[in-house]
């Protein structure tokens, strides 16, 4: 249930407001846009709680939500929520690159690839530690050295970096070396990780899973949110269907519709999405003009030999940089800013 008042009522009354919902054993959710505040009340509301709230000077309307997940629905939030790290925005006009292997290597590999992805324009160095692989015998990260040699690499090079986290023990230790955790495709129902990224302030990139419906992923991004951990981002990184030709089939109807349903900016995975390094780039380039708010893109400098085995999909760095020249080129177009040159600037 959403309670809707205007702004003209004044912050003191809104306060009262929230006072007396909050008195009643439910909680209660603000979000104010620049002509009326939206108050969103999460728990087993008395039915009498609509009645009278509609009923009090400054509510205009009191709606009904029947959809399972509140935080995260834009009925709850209307406006886009912009997520700030260290001087970059996501989720806002600029549109944000991330770059980088699929696993990091070396420390010469990372140093090296997180030059090249500050050099074309990126914004956020991608790399793995931790890799959950279908085989138990295939390379599975290296660990905490690893972050380490990322977070070396970031800083360095003046880039913000995203890793993965696969369960609730190592959520601390990948906060403290990564600006954003990512939340791989089979664990996007890992309701205990889910549960432990809520707690913290760390951002948050939730893959889709590889079969989950758009309410399903919805669900899971909620379980951070009512976790108390409000920077979330979604990441759609292609489904499973009867096709083989492509590792996945990237769903670019997500983006919208995720955009239309919640508030929380809307990432895309071309290279998952696709498991084609020839396809990766036609499939960014529409991501953006299906509204996406950002990229996360393999690229790797010898992606022949990665070791991971995921060097199909990643692009060498000059199809990296070639890309990134083109959605400067194309950002404006759709109502986005991307400036291969700008520096970030880090608080």
């Amino acid at each position: 249930m959403i309670a809707i008042t205007s702004n003209k009522i004044g912050d003191e009354r809104i306060q009262e407001i929230v006072h007396y919902i909050e008195s009643q054993g439910v909680q209660a959710h603000v979000s104010k846009g620049e002509d009326r505040t939206v108050i969103g009340i999460i728990g087993q509301a008395d039915p009498k709680l609509a009645e009278h709230l509609r009923s009090m000077s400054g509510v205009e309307q009191v709606v009904k939500i029947s959809k399972s997940y509140k935080l995260a629905s834009r009925d709850f939030h209307p406006a886009d929520t912009v997520i700030k790290i260290k001087g970059v925005e996501i989720g806002g006009e600029q549109l944000v690159v991330m770059g980088g292997p699929c696993a990091v290597e070396s420390p010469e590999q990372i140093d090296e690839i997180a030059r090249l992805v500050k050099a074309a324009g990126g914004q956020v160095l991608r790399g793995g530690a931790f890799k959950p692989r279908t085989g138990p015998y295939s390379f599975q990260g290296v660990g905490v050295e690893g972050l380490i040699m990322m977070a070396e690499a970031g800083k360095k090079h003046g880039l913000l970096t995203i890793t993965e986290v696969m369960t609730p023990e190592y959520v601390d230790v990948c906060a403290e070396y990564a600006d954003i955790l990512q939340v791989g495709t089979r664990n996007m129902q890992n309701f205990d990780l889910l549960r432990k990224l809520g707690t913290i302030q760390t951002p948050v990139l939730l893959k889709r899973g590889f079969s989950a419906t758009y309410d399903e992923f919805l669900n899971a991004a909620e379980y951070i949110l009512a976790g108390g951990n409000p920077n979330v981002m979604l990441c759609e990184r292609g489904i499973r269907t009867f096709e083989t030709y492509t590792r996945n089939t990237l769903d670019l109807s997500a983006i919208p519709v995720l955009k239309q349903l919640s508030h929380l900016p809307v990432i895309s995975d071309p290279s998952h999405g696709t498991g084609r390094r020839e396809l990766v780039v036609p499939m960014t380039k529409a991501s953006v003009a299906a509204g996406a708010d950002g990229l996360i893109i393999e690229m790797h400098t010898d992606p022949d030999n990665s070791m991971t085995g995921d060097g199909v999909q990643s692009l060498f760095p000059d199809q990296f940089a070639h890309l990134l020249q083109d959605l400067e080129k194309l950002a404006p177009l759709l109502g986005k800013k991307f400036d291969t040159k700008k520096e970030a600037i880090f608080a």
